[in-house]
């Protein structure tokens, strides 16, 4: 079964770091069951699509808007990334909901953009410490999965990935027990095959504190095929080394 090693470089890399490290990362020894991307910022999408070319490494977008042009000052639509070369995109992410306050209902909006397209999404989902301190975690997931997918037109055999990634644990070094994560991402399965059928082509990862020494327990669960990594990503010598570790 393919793997999946997803790395999100946020807002840690100008223009020319994002090259240097894409350029670095192609001259890294990796498996080829192990399916590749990375996350720029806006502005190294379309140089680091050019400097990764030629490898299996592929390039995907951080965030996306639900209208593909028109009157909407600083953003960019799901199509004008796909025409970058961009072919995935994080939906929903964490530091979207929590620092823009991007409802549900704005989340939806975005996968009903990248569904006109054929960039794959990435759907973040997550529950805050508070929210689970209160053993709320599996009602404000599920809210989550409903919002995204109800009603959805989504392609038959179209691949879509879902990342858990807990609030409490992004950039905080406190990961989610690799069990804890397998069950969520169980949860996460038995909702999603609800709601879209058992032949949704489903992808599920981790994402939240991912480290070489934690990576293979996660990547090694039933439901996880893979991790969303974000701070560790952005060094060539801890990416590699969680390519080791895989």
């Amino acid at each position: 079964m393919k793997k999946y090693l997803f790395a999100n470089w946020k807002m840690y890399l100008d223009v020319a770091e994002s090259v240097a490290l894409a350029r670095a990362f192609k001259n890294l020894k990796q498996s080829s069951e192990i399916s590749t991307a990375v996350f720029p910022s806006a502005l190294a999408a379309t140089s680091v699509v050019a400097a990764l070319q030629g490898s299996a490494i592929a390039v995907g977008a951080q965030n996306v808007y639900f209208v593909d042009k028109g009157g909407v000052t600083g953003e960019i639509s799901a199509a004008m990334f796909q025409a970058t070369g961009c072919e995935f995109a994080l939906v929903g992410h964490s530091e979207r909901r929590h620092l823009f306050g991007e409802t549900n209902h704005v989340v939806r909006q975005k996968i009903d953009a990248v569904v006109t397209t054929k960039i794959i999404p990435v759907l973040c989902i997550g529950e805050t410490k508070e929210q689970r301190d209160k053993n709320e975690t599996a009602e404000v997931l599920e809210a989550q999965i409903r919002s995204a997918f109800t009603d959805v037109a989504w392609p038959a055999g179209r691949d879509f990935i879902i990342a858990y990634e807990p609030v409490w644990a992004i950039g905080t070094g406190a990961a989610c027990e690799p069990e804890e994560a397998e069950r969520i991402a169980g949860l996460v399965a038995s909702w999603t095959t609800a709601l879209m059928g058992p032949e949704f082509a489903l992808i599920i990862l981790y994402g939240g504190s991912v480290r070489p020494d934690n990576v293979s327990a996660y990547i090694n669960q039933t439901h996880i095929s893979g991790v969303l990594v974000g701070a560790a990503s952005t060094h060539e010598d801890s990416w590699q080394a969680i390519l080791e570790a895989l």
